[in-house]
C-alpha cells in the first residue's frame, strides 16, 4: 500500500530524512516514532505528496508520487498535527467541500457524514462556522474528511493529541475498520502505550534514520516499547 524507498529529503546542509525505507501492507496500523526533529512529520508530508524530495522513491498503491501525483493522492488522505480547516466556512460546507474534491457520490456522501458526525458526536455543530470550533472540534471534522472518501492509505501526524478518551477509542475503532477492510494506516504519536497496544508494526526514526522496525513483537521482544525505544535512543546518541 506504501514503499517508501531510500527517501533522503534535506534542510540546507541539514538531512531530515536519510536514506529511509519503509513497506506497508494492506491491513496494516503502522506507528512511527520518535522524538521531535526526528524526521516523522518531514516523512508524512513527502508520503502525502505536499513536501518535495531530493532522492527516493514514494510508492502509493503502486503509483509513484513523482511521476503520477493526482493519481497517489487520490487513493489516501493526510491528517496533519494541528488541521488548518478554512474557517469561513460551516462543517458541513467544509465536508461537502471535500466530498466534492475526491467526487463522492451526494448520497453516499450524506450516509458517510452522518454516519461518522454521529459517531464522534459533532452532528449538531456541522452547520457553525469553523472559527467557533474547539480543537478537538476541529480534529474530529478532519477525521470526518479524511474517511469521507474510504481512501486506501490514511497518513495521520499525531492523531490523538487534543482528543478527549472517548473520541481516543473512537478513533482506534475506526482504525481497525479500516484496515480490517484491506486499508492501511501510517501515523506517527509520542503516545508510546497506545502505539503498542493499536499497532501490527512500528518502526523508530532517530536524527532522520531508522534505527528499528517490524512486527510490534519483533521490535519490543519480552519488554515494553517504552523501554525499547529510550535504549535504542540511548544506544545511537
Amino acid at each position: 500500500m506504501l514503499q517508501i524507498q531510500h527517501l533522503t529529503k534535506s534542510y540546507g546542509d541539514k538531512k531530515a530524512v536519510d536514506d529511509l525505507s519503509l513497506h506497508i501492507a494492506p491491513g496494516e496500523i503502522y506507528g512511527f516514532i520518535g522524538h521531535n526533529g526526528a524526521g516523522k512529520t518531514t516523512t508524512l508530508k513527502a508520503c502525502a505528496g505536499i513536501l518535495p524530495f531530493e532522492e527516493g522513491q514514494i510508492l502509493i498503491a503502486g503509483q509513484d508520487m513523482k511521476a503520477r501525483p493526482l493519481d497517489c493522492k487520490q487513493q489516501m488522505a493526510y491528517i496533519p498535527d494541528n488541521p488548518d480547516l478554512y474557517e469561513f466556512m460551516s462543517g458541513i460546507r467544509f465536508l461537502n467541500f471535500i466530498g466534492d474534491v475526491f467526487r463522492v457520490e451526494p448520497t453516499v456522501r450524506r450516509e458517510r457524514i452522518h454516519k461518522y458526525a454521529q459517531m464522534l458526536e459533532i452532528e449538531g455543530d456541522l452547520a457553525q462556522p469553523l472559527s467557533a470550533f474547539s480543537h478537538g472540534m476541529k480534529q474530529k471534522l478532519a477525521l470526518i474528511a479524511a474517511w469521507i472518501h474510504e481512501p486506501k492509505l490514511i497518513l495521520m501526524d499525531e492523531p490523538f493529541v487534543g482528543l478527549d478518551p472517548k473520541a481516543s477509542h473512537l478513533l482506534k475503532a475506526l482504525m481497525h475498520e479500516h484496515c480490517d477492510k484491506g486499508g492501511a494506516i501510517f501515523f506517527s504519536t509520542h503516545v508510546l502505550d497506545v502505539a503498542e497496544k493499536l499497532c501490527d508494526k512500528v518502526a523508530i526514526i532517530k536524527e532522520g534514520r531508522l534505527i528499528a522496525s517490524g512486527s510490534m513483537q519483533e521490535v519490543k521482544g519480552n519488554a515494553s516499547l517504552e523501554d525499547v525505544f529510550l535504549e535504542l535512543e540511548d544506544e545511537h546518541a
